[in-house]
């Protein structure tokens, strides 16, 4: 049986989703699970909730915690990355203050924008100390990446490490299946291509026996309906004439056309939800206590959903995560198509090569297999350039060490520069590398 690690397992919610997909497959069911993580209290809440997925699932596997991370990945087959490096204070609360303080505001901060840039600079160091561990302990191993900013974390992983690595999302799929909501066609009698970069893909057909589901699409523009939390997104719809994947509080922040110190009725028009990713953290840490004294509790039991149940924290449910059909895939040989984060070797035409890009991937014993796509429509494709421009300085800069990367990648961000002056910029790049002191490797 294969040893799958998970490296943050003390996201312990999201390791609930991926452990529960894991072992319900009966091929996977006696693997041996590695669970790793330097906070202690969550990693053991962690190992709970796995030996109770297992129980209700009827499922063998051997469960181990470490806070060694060497010891979790030596002979790993699979390792499963879900950590965020700096964590929510003081790392992401700085990503957001400092900037506030010239006037930038942002929604997520994880992915582009200062933000994004920040925590590419302090993830992409801990990723690759990881494939070494990796090249030394499990030379083979397949790594599944989730960690934002998903782009910039692969692209640098692939210029710098021989590690087989995919970068995960779920946005491609579920955006589907708001879409099939929108205009009342079930999901599963729909089939589409989507392609581009993470978070800034687009779907080229979105169809149901070969018709073209977009005119449904629009209509729901035409008709009003569109939902209050997604108008960025229809809205671009409509310039562009692609939906994109990402939500709209995510798009909001990769453009500079929508976040505007000097509109804020654009704010409102748009439904933006400023500090959104502050606020939800904040949620998160307030429930934890509760969460965490029901996954403890000896008395607590999981239980597998069945149709009609209520869904809540105790059941157990395949999710739409792509990780386990991927172990399993590679692991019995059946077939599977996910969408991945895989260096772009012949795989978009007009985005450059050795970008990090998002497409459809066929996986079965053979590996992880990227399906060339070909050229985007021209629009796309520049829409996405200016948003690969940043990440590919923030990888220049995570790979040389030179500050002055830095600089260049807020510089060419296109909500950043939409808000701040050459100064303002270069200022505020140096008070975001002070204030993450430590957390940061030296640049010079």
């Amino acid at each position: 049986m294969p040893k799958i690690t998970f490296i943050g397992a003390g996201s312990t919610v999201f390791a609930k989703s991926l452990l529960g997909d894991i072992l319900s497959f009966p091929e996977l069911a006696d693997s041996t699970i590695s669970l790793f993580d330097i906070d202690l209290p969550r990693l053991r809440t962690s190992e709970v909730v796995a030996r109770k997925i297992a129980e209700a699932l009827e499922a063998q596997p051997v469960i181990e915690a470490t806070t060694d991370r060497r010891a979790a990945l030596d002979g790993a087959d699979y390792a499963i990355c879900m950590i965020q490096v700096g964590g929510y204070k003081p790392a992401t609360v700085v990503d957001f203050e400092i900037p506030k303080r010239y006037g930038l505001r942002q929604t997520i901060a994880d992915t582009l924008g200062i933000g994004g840039i920040m925590r590419g600079l302090r993830t992409i160091p801990v990723l690759l100390d990881m494939c070494r561990d990796m090249d030394d302990l499990c030379p083979d191993v397949t790594f599944l990446q989730y960690v934002n900013p998903m782009a910039m974390n692969c692209w640098a992983i692939s210029r710098a490490s021989t590690i087989k690595t995919v970068g995960l999302c779920h946005s491609v799929q579920a955006t589907a299946g708001k879409l099939a909501n929108d205009i009342s066609v079930p999901i599963d009698e729909i089939n589409y291509l989507c392609a581009g970069i993470n978070h800034m893909a687009f779907y080229l057909r979105f169809e149901r026996d070969g018709e073209d589901l977009y005119p449904l699409i629009r209509r729901v523009v035409a008709e009003g309906r569109v939902p209050d939390w997604n108008r960025v997104r229809y809205e671009m719809l409509r310039r562009l004439g692609y939906f994109v994947t990402e939500s709209s509080e995510h798009f909001s922040e990769y453009v500079p056309w929508f976040i505007k110190r000097d509109r804020p009725d654009l704010i409102d028009q748009f439904n933006i939800p400023l500090d959104e990713y502050i606020s939800r953290c904040e949620v998160q840490i307030a429930d934890w206590e509760a969460m965490r004294a029901r996954f403890e509790n000896p008395e607590t039991r999981f239980r597998v959903r069945r149709p009609g149940d209520e869904v809540e924290m105790l059941t157990i449910q395949r999710s739409h995560e792509y990780g386990s059909g991927i172990i399993h895939s590679l692991e019995t040989g059946q077939p599977r198509v996910i969408y991945g984060n895989v260096a772009n070797r012949g795989l978009i035409d007009n985005l450059p090569q050795g970008c990090c890009v998002e497409v459809p991937c066929l996986v079965d014993k053979s590996g992880i297999q990227p399906t060339a796509v070909g050229a985007l429509p021209p629009h796309l494709a520049a829409l996405m350039q200016t948003n690969i421009n940043v990440q590919a300085l923030t990888v220049e800069a995570a790979l040389t060490g030179k500050r002055e990367h830095i600089y260049h990648a807020a510089m060419l961000d296109p909500h950043t520069a939409a808000e701040l002056d050459l100064d303002q910029i270069c200022n505020l790049v140096d008070d975001l590398i002070e204030a993450h002191g430590d957390w940061l490797p030296e640049y010079r």
